[in-house]
C-alpha cells in the first residue's frame, strides 16, 4: 500500500529506477500511466522535474521537489508499519538511500550494514561518490543521508561526526628507493608517477600542497576502486594516499613503504541526514557512529 500521492509517487520511482518502465513495473502500472501522472504534476507545478534520457535524472526543479518527497517516504514507510501488520515487512525492506565515500565503504561501513540488516532487516540503496561529493546527493535530494567530509549541515538536515580518516603516502619499496630516495619535495612529486581514484579525488593534491606550492604536473594513473588501490601502488605503478585500515596489511607484510613517515593527511567525516523525525533514520544514525567510532581516529 502506498499513501503518497501517485503522482508523486510515480516521480520519485522514476528517479530511483532510472526509467519509466522500471518505475512501472514497481509501481504496477502501465509506462503510459507512470509518463501521464508526471506530466499531470510537470503541469500542475509549471516546471520540467525529469530529464527524459537514460537513466532519467532531476532538473533543479525535480531537485527541489525530491529534496521534500523522499523524506515523505520514510515517513510514510515508518506510518504503515506501525498501523497495518501487513505492509510492516514491506515497509522494513523498502531500501533506503544513502551516500558514501568508497573508502568508508570498502572499510567500516559494511559492518554498519550488516548490523542494521540484521537487527531490523533494512534494505540499502548505497550511491558512492568521493567523500567531498556525496553531499551533491543529499542535497539534489537522491539520498536520505550521507557519510561525508562536510561539517557544515545542509538546509533542512541534521550533521553528527563520525570520526577521523588518516590517510599515508604508500609506495612499493623499490618504487620509493627509486623516486623518493633523496626524499619527498617538488622535483621528486613532479617526476614520480601519481596514482588518483577519479577526477574528483583532490586528497593527493591537498598532500602535495602541504610540501610545495609550485605548480607540478606529474604523470598520472586514474584507477577507481578503492580496494585496488593499495594493490596497485604495492605493484609500483606509482605512489597514493590509502586509508590507513586498507593500508596496514601491505605495510606489515612489507609490499609497500611510507614515502614520507612523519605527514598524513586527516579527513574528518560526518553522517548528515534530513531533519525529520524518523525512527529508521534515528536507528541507522546511531548504528553508523558506534561502528565509525571502532575504526575511525576519535
Amino acid at each position: 500500500m502506498d499513501l503518497l500521492h501517485p503522482q508523486l509517487a510515480a516521480f520519485a520511482a522514476v528517479l530511483e529506477e532510472g526509467s519509466f518502465e522500471a518505475a512501472a513495473r514497481r509501481l504496477s502500472v502501465t509506462s503510459s500511466a507512470v509518463s501521464q501522472r508526471i506530466k499531470a504534476l510537470e503541469d500542475r507545478l509549471g516546471q520540467v522535474l525529469v530529464v527524459r534520457q537514460a537513466p532519467c535524472r532531476p532538473t533543479r526543479a525535480g531537485e527541489r521537489l525530491l529534496r521534500r518527497v523522499r523524506p515523505m517516504q520514510a515517513l510514510e514507510a515508518e506510518a504503515l508499519a506501525d498501523f497495518l501488520v501487513e505492509d510492516r515487512a514491506t515497509a522494513a525492506t523498502r531500501p533506503v538511500a544513502i551516500a558514501v565515500n568508497d573508502d568508508s565503504l570498502d572499510t567500516w561501513f559494511l559492518a554498519a550494514m550488516a548490523q542494521l540488516h540484521s537487527q531490523y532487516g533494512y534494505l540499502f540503496d548505497v550511491r558512492v561518490d568521493d567523500q567531498d561529493h556525496t553531499l551533491d546527493l543529499l542535497r539534489n535530494g537522491s539520498v536520505l543521508g550521507a557519510v561525508t567530509a562536510e561539517a557544515n549541515a545542509v538546509q533542512g538536515c541534521n550533521v553528527h561526526p563520525l570520526g577521523t580518516m588518516r590517510y599515508r603516502a604508500i609506495a612499493a619499496p623499490d618504487f620509493a628507493a627509486r623516486h623518493f630516495g633523496a626524499g619527498v619535495d617538488a622535483h621528486a612529486l613532479a617526476q614520480a608517477p601519481m596514482i588518483v581514484f577519479n577526477r574528483k579525488d583532490e586528497l593527493q593534491w591537498r598532500f602535495v600542497r602541504r610540501i610545495t606550492r609550485a605548480r607540478l604536473h606529474p604523470p598520472i594513473h586514474y584507477v577507481p576502486t578503492s580496494s585496488g588501490f593499495v594493490e596497485a601502488a604495492a605493484r609500483g605503478l606509482g605512489w597514493c594516499l590509502a586509508p590507513e585500515p586498507l593500508a596496514g596489511p601491505y605495510l606489515r607484510s612489507g609490499r609497500i613503504v611510507l614515502i614520507d613517515a612523519q605527514r598524513h593527511l586527516d579527513v574528518p567525516l560526518y553522517w548528515q541526514h534530513a531533519a525529520v523525525r524518523s525512527s529508521v533514520l534515528q536507528r541507522i544514525g546511531q548504528v553508523l557512529r558506534e561502528t565509525a567510532a571502532e575504526a575511525l581516529r576519535i
